[in-house]
C-alpha cells in the first residue's frame, strides 16, 4: 500500500507560495512598489487596469543590467540579503526573494530595466517558472517598469473570490497613501485606465502628504515633530547588534482644536518605512490624546518609529504587516511623551498659517458688511518643523508673550502678542487649568459641618465611595457625606456638585466634572491682572489647545492677515496727490 503522505511537487509547493505573497491587486503594487523604493526611485508612475487584472509600476531608481534581469524572478533571489545573519539587519523593503517569481507564477510578467551608467536597456519576458523567455535590447529612460498582466489567469478561482473591482481600487489607493507617508521624498503618479487618478507630490517630511491625503485637512491643521533617541542597548541572543543606527521617532498629528476624526482611521504606526500592525502602540496615541478631543471623535496621529535592525524581526507575517518589536515599552514612553511636546504651545508653531482658515472666514464675514468688497485670498505658508533631542516630559519654561488688554462681554480675554492678537474664552481656559491640577492631585478635605443629600440610591453611594469620599448614614433616606474634593468643598453649591458626581462615571468623568462646574463662569468680570495670571497658568497646561470636553480655547488674529484685510498694503499716497 503506497503512503497516503507524499511531497508535494515543486510547482505546486511555489503556487502556493506565490498565492500567500500575491494575493490581490494591491499586492502587486505593494510589491512593485517596495522594489522600486529599495533601488531609491524618487518618482514612481503607477498605471491600472482593473478589468484586465494589468499592472504597471515603472520608476527611476537604480535599475538592473542584463544579468540581473536574467535571475530577478527565479525563485528566493535578491540581492539584499545573502546570509542567514543578514535576517537580523534587514533594512530594505524587501528580501525575501519571492515577489517577482510569485508573479511569474499567477501572471505575464515583463520586466523593463537600464543602469542609469548604460546607454540602453533591456526588455525581458518570463515564463512560468521565472526563467527568460524572451530578451530584446531596448530604448529607456534610466530605471525600471515592470507590466503583471493577467493576473491569476490560471488561477480563476481565486478571482471570483476576490472583492468588487471599487472595493480593490479603494485597497491599492490605501497601500500607496500609506507607503507615501513612509517615504514622503517620493512623488506619486497613479493612472487607472489610461487616465489620470490621483497625485502626491512630495515633502521634507510626511506631513504635507497626509495633508494631501487627508483633504479635509489643511497644512496648518497638522503639526511635525521628529525626536532622536540614539541608544546603544542591545538585544540578548540577537547577532551583530548595529549601533550604527539611531532610533528616532517621527510624529505628524492633527491639532485636537481642528483636526480630528469621527473613526480611529488615521491613528497609523509605522516601522523602518512600512506601515505595520501596532495595537499596543495604537492605544497608547489613543490614550495620549484623552481629553483634547470632543466626544466620539478620535485623533488624527501618524508615527514612523526608525528602529536598529538588530531590534525588530520581520519574520512574523508573509506581507510583513505585523513584526515583533523589542523595547515595546519604552517606544510606547517615547510616543506619549512626543504628543505631549507637540501639544504644546511653543514660539516656532505659531505662524502666521496658525489658523489662517478660521481668520480668513471670520474676516471674509466682516468685510461682506464692510462699505468696500475686493476679492481676496490669504496665503497658506508652510509651518516649520520642530526638531528635538530631549525625550523627557515637556516643561514650560519661557512663556508666549501673551500680554491681557481687554475683556470682551465678560467672557473672553483679549491677549496681544508679537505676531496678532488672541481671543480666549476665559471659562474652558481655567476648566483646563483646573482639570490639570486635579489630574496631579485628586485631594480630598473633610466637610464641617458635613454634606446632607437624601433619597441616595445604592449605585450612587457606591459611586461616591469609589471615588474615594466618605459616606455614612444620617437618618431615614438621608446620608452624610464627610469629604468632597478641595475645590468643591469651597463652593455654595457644594451638595449639587456631589450629587452630580453620584450620578456615575469613572474619577476621570468626576475630574472633569469638578473642574467644568469649579471654573471661573463667563460673564465673570476680570481685571487685567486676573486675567494674566490665567492665561499665564494656561499656557503652562500639558494640553493648552483644547478643553478636557475637546472644545477649542483660543482664536488666533494673526497681525498679518489683520493687514490684508484693512489693506495696510496699499499705497494711497498717489491717490491724494501727495
Amino acid at each position: 500500500m503506497a503512503p497516503r503522505i507524499q511531497t508535494l511537487p515543486l510547482e505546486v509547493v511555489h503556487l502556493i507560495a506565490a498565492g500567500e505573497v500575491i494575493d490581490s491587486l494591491a499586492a502587486v503594487v505593494r510589491e512593485l512598489v517596495e522594489n522600486a523604493l529599495d533601488a531609491g526611485a524618487t518618482r514612481i508612475a503607477i498605471a491600472l487596469w482593473p478589468e484586465q487584472w494589468r499592472v504597471r509600476v515603472a520608476d527611476n531608481g537604480a535599475g538592473m543590467d542584463l544579468a540581473d534581469l536574467k535571475q530577478a524572478a527565479t525563485p528566493h533571489s535578491t540581492s539584499k540579503i545573502q546570509v542567514s545573519e543578514d535576517l537580523w539587519k534587514i533594512t530594505s523593503l524587501g528580501f525575501r526573494g519571492e515577489a517577482l517569481h510569485s508573479l511569474a507564477q499567477l501572471a505575464e510578467l515583463e520586466v523593463l530595466s537600464r543602469l542609469h551608467s548604460n546607454q540602453a536597456g533591456w526588455q525581458v519576458s518570463y515564463n512560468t517558472q521565472g526563467e527568460p523567455a524572451r530578451v530584446e535590447p531596448v530604448a529607456i529612460a534610466p530605471g525600471t517598469v515592470v507590466t503583471a498582466s493577467n493576473l491569476f489567469g490560471i488561477w480563476p478561482a481565486r478571482r471570483e473570490g476576490l472583492p468588487s473591482p471599487a472595493q480593490q481600487l479603494r485597497s491599492i489607493q490605501l497601500t500607496i497613501h500609506q507607503i507615501a507617508l513612509c517615504h514622503p521624498h517620493v512623488t506619486w503618479q497613479v493612472e487607472q485606465s489610461d487616465r489620470s487618478w490621483f497625485s502626491i507630490w512630495s515633502g521634507e517630511d510626511a506631513k504635507p502628504v497626509l495633508a494631501q491625503i487627508l483633504r479635509s485637512s489643511h497644512l496648518s491643521d497638522l503639526h511635525a515633530l521628529a525626536i532622536a533617541s540614539p541608544r546603544t542597548a542591545t538585544t540578548p541572543g540577537i547577532p551583530n547588534p548595529d549601533t550604527s543606527n539611531p532610533e528616532k521617532l517621527q510624529l505628524v498629528l492633527g491639532l485636537p482644536d481642528r483636526c480630528h476624526r469621527r473613526r480611529p482611521d488615521w491613528v497609523r504606526v509605522a516601522i523602518n518605512g512600512r506601515i505595520v500592525k501596532a495595537p499596543e502602540l495604537e492605544q497608547t496615541i489613543l490614550a495620549a490624546f484623552r481629553r483634547t478631543l470632543p466626544r466620539d471623535r478620535y485623533p488624527v496621529c501618524f508615527a514612523h518609529l526608525q528602529v536598529p535592525p538588530n531590534h525588530i524581526d520581520w519574520n512574523r507575517h508573509p506581507a510583513k504587516a505585523e513584526v515583533y518589536l523589542h523595547h515595546l515599552s519604552d517606544w510606547q514612553e517615547a510616543v506619549t511623551q512626543a504628543i505631549a511636546q507637540a501639544l504644546h504651545f511653543s514660539p516656532a508653531q505659531l505662524t502666521e498659517s496658525y489658523h489662517s482658515q478660521r481668520v480668513g472666514q471670520l474676516l471674509k464675514v466682516a468685510e461682506a458688511d464692510g462699505v468696500y468688497q475686493v476679492s481676496r485670498t490669504i496665503p497658506v505658508e508652510t509651518e516649520t518643523t520642530v526638531t528635538t533631542d530631549d525625550s523627557t516630559n515637556p516643561t514650560v519654561t519661557n512663556l508666549l508673550e501673551l500680554r491681557a488688554v481687554a475683556q470682551v462681554s465678560n467672557t473672553y480675554i483679549v491677549a496681544e502678542h508679537p505676531a496678532g492678537m488672541w481671543l480666549v474664552e476665559q471659562h474652558i481656559a481655567h476648566e483646563r487649568i483646573l482639570y490639570e491640577q486635579l489630574c496631579d492631585r485628586w485631594h480630598l478635605v473633610p466637610l464641617e459641618p458635613p454634606v446632607i443629600l437624601n433619597n441616595l440610591s445604592a449605585p450612587q453611594r457606591e459611586q461616591l465611595q469609589r471615588l474615594g469620599l466618605e459616606v455614612e448614614p444620617f437618618g431615614e433616606q438621608l446620608w452624610a457625606v464627610r469629604t468632597a474634593p478641595n475645590l468643591l468643598a469651597q463652593r455654595e453649591d457644594c451638595a449639587a456638585a456631589l450629587w452630580e458626581l453620584s450620578l456615575g462615571g469613572d474619577l476621570e468623568s468626576a475630574l472633569v466634572a469638578t473642574a467644568c462646574r469649579s471654573a471661573i463662569r463667563n460673564g465673570t468680570p476680570l481685571t487685567l491682572p486676573e486675567m494674566q495670571t490665567l492665561l499665564d497658568q494656561w499656557q503652562q497646561t500639558h494640553r493648552p489647545h483644547t478643553c478636557p470636553h475637546g472644545r477649542p480655547i483660543y482664536l488666533s488674529l494673526e497681525e498679518t492677515a489683520l493687514s490684508r484685510f484693512f489693506r495696510r498694503h496699499w499705497v494711497i499716497g498717489k491717490s491724494h496727490g501727495i
